[in-house]
């Protein structure tokens, strides 16, 4: 991360719903925003819609794994989400290890734990050391 603030989108991917999170490099918080639950081109024009209310500087996609580090089929479709994104927006991607993400949202009592996930990852990519 830079030393200017820097604003972020967080995505806690899931083949039905995905969780929205937002924050920024100055207070190092995140803020879960809202879950879009749909599918297709349809939930892509509401992430454009995402973004161009929130103008994030970069985004944050949370890759799932197996707790021993190996990856399964959803961190393959979490990782082509975010070259999706990418490629739709041109803004920078930068990718997050979630696992334990949604386990800790509902530890939590998160009304919204797909939000609650995203604010997690985007919590994690905000407080590692560059």
């Amino acid at each position: 991360m830079s030393s200017c603030p820097r604003s972020y989108l967080a995505f806690d991917f899931g083949q039905k719903r995905v969780g929205v999170a937002s924050g920024n490099s100055l207070l190092r918080s995140a803020s879960p925003v809202t879950t879009v639950a749909v599918e297709g081109t349809a939930r892509f024009e509401r992430i454009a819609r995402l973004i161009a209310e929130w103008q994030p500087d970069a985004l944050v996609v949370g890759i799932p794994f197996h707790p021993d580090g190996a990856p399964h089929d959803n961190t393959q479709r979490a990782r082509r989400f975010a070259r999706q994104l990418h490629g739709r927006f041109g803004l920078p991607v930068h990718e997050v290890d979630e696992r334990y993400s949604t386990t800790e949202a509902l530890a939590s009592g998160a009304a919204d734990v797909d939000a609650a996930s995203a604010a997690i990852i985007l919590d994690q990519y905000l407080n590692t050391p560059t």
